[in-house]
């Protein structure tokens, strides 16, 4: 997969996804936190499928080819 995630995306991403994760053990413990599970996994793969249909790229790497 390419990646269409910058730096500063894929950080906030992680930082969002960890903080709504942490909904499940502290706070309201609620398993909607369940859904920082998603911001996580696209801001470690550094690929967002959603960008991919939107037309969005925030990685500054140029595409090979």
């Amino acid at each position: 997969m390419p990646r269409n995630e910058g730096t500063l995306d894929r950080a906030l991403r992680i930082l969002l996804g960890l903080i709504l994760l942490s909904l499940v053990f502290i706070g309201p413990q609620t398993l909607w936190g369940l859904i920082g599970l998603v911001p996580l996994a696209t801001g470690i793969m550094g690929y967002c499928p959603v960008y991919v249909v939107l037309g969005l790229n925030t990685c500054p790497l140029k595409k090979q080819g």
